[in-house]
């Protein structure tokens, strides 16, 4: 079974692309987008490799560790990122996870075998720095992830960690947020002296910086 929101991230030992990693304690005081790939040497897990490169200062800013995997071995994994850094100009370094013997994969729930028996789904776990999963996603084989939707969940998760708010449907960063029903209104003074509206006693929407 895949990991669901609120559990802890299984750990595990794994070799990667940057060495050998215990994923705990490679995680450290991080956030982590954990992202699987069906294949090396494949055009849509290429591109999406390339993109996570590419978005390198966003995850960096955002106190974000990429971590990718695929259901190849290290040295395939090394003659890939060549490609990756070739066609989609950028330059590679977060780790790939090697996971030939497919134990990583199913460990996090990511082999459907209706889909396929040695390949894993894309699947995205967006982590935080107490090991705790805080978002799961699962695409097809063949449509790539919008790396612009998970950044956006990421800063959503962050700001509603930091501010105790939730965040509308397309919100954005800047956009207003919800103050849970959770937080009465008395309590609701304190943690939002800039106010808020109240569109019905259980919507309330409010700014923060």
């Amino acid at each position: 079974m895949s990991p669901r929101i609120g559990d802890i991230a299984p750990d595990f030992d794994v070799e990667t692309t940057n060495g050998p990693i215990n994923f705990h304690e490679w995680i450290g005081s991080s956030w982590v987008f954990f992202f699987s790939h069906p294949a090396d040497f494949t055009p849509v897990c290429t591109t999406e490799m390339g993109r996570t490169a590419q978005l390198s200062d966003q995850f960096g800013a955002r106190n974000v560790k990429p971590l990718g995997l695929s259901t190849d071995t290290v040295a395939e994994h090394k003659t890939w990122i060549g490609d990756i850094n070739d066609t989609q100009n950028t330059t590679l370094t977060f780790p790939i996870v090697a996971d030939k013997d497919l134990k990583v994969s199913q460990l996090y729930g990511m082999i459907h075998p209706n889909e396929s028996t040695t390949a894993a789904v894309r699947s995205v776990f967006i982590i935080d720095p107490n090991k705790k999963v805080r978002l799961t996603l699962t695409y097809p084989m063949n449509v790539g992830r919008d790396f612009d939707e998970i950044l956006r969940v990421i800063d959503a998760l962050q700001l509603a960690d930091a501010k105790k708010v939730a965040t509308p449907a397309d919100w954005r960063p800047g956009g207003k947020v919800i103050i849970p029903p959770s937080i009465s209104n008395e309590e609701a003074k304190d943690i939002f002296p800039q106010g808020w509206e109240e569109i019905r006693p259980y919507l309330r929407v409010t700014d923060v910086n």
